[in-house]
């Protein structure tokens, strides 16, 4: 049944009956039965003459996230004080199986866009909010997902042979931070940081977007440093909702 959701996802308009069956492989009638439980749920909708798609369920989900998640909640105010303090865009950043997605975006006053929207996917390998999530994953994920996209991983800059990747990623978890020029916007440079849950496994990555295509040594020490303070509390934070009471 989640396929079904995955084929839509992937399509820009509508999906038909048609051509789910032909991807899917299903029965007419086992793909009938998915499809009315999901649009029962409120998380499909079928418009006519174009198919189905997303239902309302789905902004609902959305909506109770952003105001319930513990994350997005520690990180809100720690996120909107950073930008206060050094103009950028801060993103919150979380893994969703071989991407990453922004699940929060604080803007400060700055006359540039960051093109990791709320809800938009990348790729682990491209980006600082990404590649400091994918330097604290186990050593088999990074191999197989090095096997599966090597070129992603050389345009990412993290090397061109599985012992180049683990040998920047290895010095990227030394320092605690990553930073890149321009991987996903031009003119900017992107510093990151990661976030633990409280198994100290990596749970999300904190990051500060600034307009200027390069910093010196010392400003960009002192980003990092602010926004490793920023991913402590919103740990500590994260840690204490999720304790036994």
């Amino acid at each position: 049944m989640l396929r079904v959701l995955d084929i839509i996802e992937g399509q820009s308009g509508g999906v038909t009956t048609e051509d789910m069956l032909q991807t899917l492989g299903f029965t007419r009638s086992t793909l009938y039965r998915y499809l009315k439980t999901l649009s029962s749920a409120g998380l499909v909708t079928s418009l006519p003459n174009v198919g189905y798609t997303f239902g309302p369920r789905i902004a609902e989900l959305d909506y109770e996230m952003r105001n319930r998640d513990p994350l997005i909640i520690a990180a809100r105010p720690v996120m909107a004080d950073l930008v206060r303090d050094i103009p950028g865009i801060s993103l919150l950043c979380r893994r969703y199986r071989d991407r990453v997605l922004c699940v929060h975006q604080q803007r400060g006053d700055v006359d540039f866009t960051s093109a990791y929207e709320r809800g938009l996917a990348r790729p682990l390998s491209r980006g600082a909010a990404s590649r400091i999530i994918l330097a604290y994953l186990p050593t088999r994920n990074i191999a197989k997902l090095y096997e599966e996209q090597p070129t992603a991983f050389a345009e990412g800059e993290l090397g061109y042979s599985l012992g180049d990747v683990k040998t920047a990623l290895k010095q990227m978890r030394a320092r605690g931070w990553d930073m890149t020029q321009g991987h996903v916007a031009p003119g900017v440079t992107g510093v990151a940081v990661p976030i633990f849950d409280n198994r100290g496994v990596i749970l999300a990555s904190m990051s500060l977007t600034v307009g200027k295509p390069r910093l010196a040594e010392a400003e960009l020490q002192a980003v990092a440093e602010r926004l490793q303070s920023c991913a402590r509390i919103v740990t500590k934070a994260v840690r204490g909702a999720s304790s036994p009471t």
